[in-house]
This record gives C-alpha cells, sequence and structure tokens, in this order.
C-alpha cells in the first residue's frame, strides 16, 4: 500500500511538474515576439486560416507549427481577413492575430497611362502577379457585354488614372471600375462642351479625345490641338493625324509610317477617310477629354511635331509645308 502511495505521489509530482513546464512555454509563447527584428509582410488569402499563417511564418524562420499554435487557434478561434498585410516589428502571437483580424490591408497602386491602347492595359495586367487574372478568359466583346455595354466598341473605354486594389484582387475587378470611371468622366466633359462642337454624341467626344491623347504630349497644347480638328471638321477637311494610320496598322508598324502607309485604307485611316475614325484609338485622360469638349479658339488648320515634344500651328497650307520642311525634312 505504502509503496503504491509513493508510486501515486511521484507520478502526481511529475505531472505537475509537466503542467507547470507546458504553462512557462505557453506563457513564454504568448510574451515572445514574432517577429523581433524587423517588419513582417505576410499574405492570407481566401480561406485561409491559422494553420496558413503559421505554416508562412515557418518558411520565414519565425515560428513552429507546435501545440502552442494549435492550442490558441482552439482557445481563441481567429478570423483572419483576406488580404496583405504589413506589421511593425516587435509583435506577440496575440498582438499578431489581432493586426490581421482587425489590421488595415496593405494597398498597392496600378497606374493606366494616358495614351495606352486597351491592348497596352490588358498585357500589362496580364503580366501582374498581383491579380487573379480573370479578364484574360474574355475578349474585348465580352467583357463590354459583361460591363452592361453590348456591343460597344471598348477601345478608350477606361479612365487613365491610379486605382488602389488589394493584393489578389481580380483585374476585372479593376477593369471594372476604370470602364465605370471613364463613363462618369465622358459624361461630364459632354456636359462643359461648347454649344458649336461639331460632333453629336459623348461616344464621338471620346474618339476626339483619344486623337488629341495621342497626338500631343504637351498639356497646353491640347485645347489648340483640339481646335485644329474642330475646324477641320467644320470645313469638311480630312484630319489628317499619324496615330490613326498606326493605329490600323497595329502589329505591322515597325516604327515609320511610310507614305504606303497614309494611302492604306481601314476604318481608322484619317488620310483616306472623312470624319473622326471608327473608334476611339487610344485611353484619353480627363484633360483631353475637356480639351474635346471645349476646343481653344483660334484659326489655324495644321500642324507639324518640333520633335521636343510640342507641335507648331500653322493657319495656311503654305505655312505648314515650309514647317514640315523645317522641323522634318530638316531642310
Amino acid at each position: 500500500m505504502r509503496r503504491l502511495l509513493t508510486l501515486f505521489l511521484l507520478a502526481a509530482v511529475l505531472i505537475g511538474l509537466g503542467l507547470v513546464w507546458q504553462w512557462a512555454q505557453w506563457r513564454q509563447f504568448l510574451d515572445t515576439p514574432v517577429n523581433p527584428d524587423s517588419q513582417l509582410t505576410l499574405w492570407i488569402g481566401p480561406g485561409e486560416g491559422l494553420g496558413d499563417l503559421v505554416d508562412q511564418l515557418q518558411t520565414l524562420g519565425l515560428a513552429r507549427p507546435d501545440w502552442r499554435w494549435r492550442l490558441y487557434g482552439r482557445l481563441e478561434s481567429p478570423q483572419l481577413k483576406r488580404g496583405e498585410f504589413r506589421l511593425d516589428p516587435d509583435l506577440t502571437p496575440g498582438r499578431l492575430i489581432l493586426a490581421l483580424e482587425t489590421g488595415d490591408v496593405l494597398e498597392h497602386r496600378f497606374t493606366i497611362v494616358e495614351g495606352w491602347t486597351l491592348r497596352q492595359l490588358r498585357q500589362t495586367l496580364a503580366e501582374d502577379p498581383r491579380f487573379l487574372h480573370d479578364s484574360q478568359l474574355l475578349g474585348d466583346e465580352a467583357l463590354m457585354a459583361r460591363f452592361g455595354c453590348p456591343g460597344c466598341p471598348a477601345e478608350g473605354r477606361f479612365l487613365p488614372e491610379t486605382y488602389f486594389f488589394i493584393r489578389g484582387s481580380s483585374d476585372l475587378a479593376l477593369l471594372e471600375r476604370a470602364y465605370r470611371a471613364m463613363a462618369t468622366a465622358l459624361d461630364e466633359a459632354w456636359a462643359q462642351r461648347v454649344p458649336d462642337l461639331p460632333i453629336d454624341s459623348p461616344d464621338e467626344l471620346l474618339i476626339l479625345a483619344s486623337l488629341i491623347e495621342r497626338e500631343t504630349g504637351a498639356p497646353f497644347e491640347r485645347p489648340e490641338v483640339a481646335g485644329v480638328f474642330k475646324r477641320r471638321l467644320e470645313q469638311g477637311m480630312r484630319l489628317q493625324t499619324d496615330p490613326t494610320v498606326v493605329y490600323g496598322l497595329d502589329a505591322d508598324f515597325d516604327g515609320r509610317i511610310r507614305r504606303v502607309h497614309l494611302r492604306t485604307d481601314h476604318p481608322w485611316n484619317t488620310y483616306t477617310r472623312h470624319g473622326l475614325p471608327a473608334t476611339a484609338i487610344a485611353l484619353p485622360g480627363r484633360a483631353s477629354l475637356l480639351a474635346a469638349a471645349r476646343p481653344a479658339e483660334g484659326s489655324s488648320l495644321y500642324f507639324v511635331s518640333r520633335g521636343d515634344g510640342t507641335h507648331h500651328f500653322s493657319d495656311t497650307l503654305r505655312e505648314h509645308n515650309a514647317a514640315v520642311d523645317r522641323y522634318i525634312r530638316g531642310r
């Protein structure tokens, strides 16, 4: 009996020591920073939980998936937010989990550049690993149908701006935001148009704005370029703008416009056709939309690049030819 009592007391002591040791390990776990030395960036994907978080920490050399993390999960049942988090150094497990439950998700930037074509936009999105690439399954027509504009030309319909997004977002979500933003910006520009503007609809304003966007990168020139296009349309002259020729050539263009290109007819060639091209040729920004709606007054009908990003404007063909000789032919 005494021997049995001794064994029982010994077992109780061992169990007590084990519990004390486990309690000490638990307290050490709760009080020890996960990332004592540096900032930490973590990504919580859709449907991921505490186990996935511990796997990331183990990969970074910051944690082991032992009983303490499992116990914490059972006691706290944390609900982690989806997204990317940039966390301050010296976070204990509890503060780390709290930050992943209630903290701000890290936002990324994506800039749609003024003058890009839709092809350039879609290619850039497809090459960006921060997005889910859902739009790759859709052609341009299907994309417009998804956004509620079936049959609408897709070119030019996405507003160049900087958009914020969360890593792992669908690229379709960003494209839809850019589409809605362009619709709003186009309506605002159309509402500010001058009374004698020789175009009939916001869609035509979008096309005209895309020509302005591709013709000049100098902000102060946009209204003047728009004024030339306005007067040429009023007088029944062809617009004769090189970017429309290049747009129609697509992959066949090698960087140099030749006479044969100007004479090759296609729906965008404003050297062979009167009026506006069939669709927009690029993504115009807000400034180009407003310039198209409110062209500058004047008398110039021609312009030619000076080679420095600006243009020489001329009232007569004779003056224009002299400017071409000076700036293009170098005479």
